[in-house]
């Protein structure tokens, strides 16, 4: 049986976020204002079924997904994207992987401890290839 990433989950260290947003073409204020967030996240997870609600002071933000199955997914207030989204389970990690306008984007969370760890993945063929982001939040009871 899979981990249970059930629990509401607050950041408590982010790495290379800025150069991860520059990646992105995120523009400079959008940036400067996402640098400032201490997002919280509350995952619900029902079997293979899952809700990820991401709150900040600036904007929130809800993904839902059953693990195999693609969903179409519009990632407004984050980089405004269209995609279609497949999730799948990596021995206890969820993996994402996400095809539209914009290729080679996708993110994996695992747990690790009482923390759950999410990296972004951004591959690119620019000087930045490879751009990893990881976020780690550590859960409250």
């Amino acid at each position: 049986m899979p981990v249970d990433y059930s629990g509401t989950w607050d950041i408590v260290s982010n790495v290379n976020f800025e150069g991860y947003m520059v990646a992105l073409g995120i523009d400079f204020a959008t940036r400067k204002i996402a640098s400032m967030l201490k997002p919280q996240k509350v995952i619900k997870q029902d079997g293979d079924c899952f809700t990820i609600k991401t709150f900040t002071t600036f904007k929130n933000y809800e993904s839902l997904f059953k693990i195999g199955e693609e969903v179409k997914e519009v990632t407004k207030g984050m980089d405004n994207r269209t995609c279609h989204t497949v999730v799948n389970w990596e021995d206890d990690k969820l993996v994402c992987v996400q095809k539209g306008e914009k290729k080679n984007r996708g993110w994996t969370h695992w747990i690790h401890g009482d923390e759950l760890h999410l990296m972004y993945l951004l591959k690119t063929w620019r000087p930045l290839q490879g751009m990893l982001k990881e976020a780690r939040c550590l859960r409250m009871m």
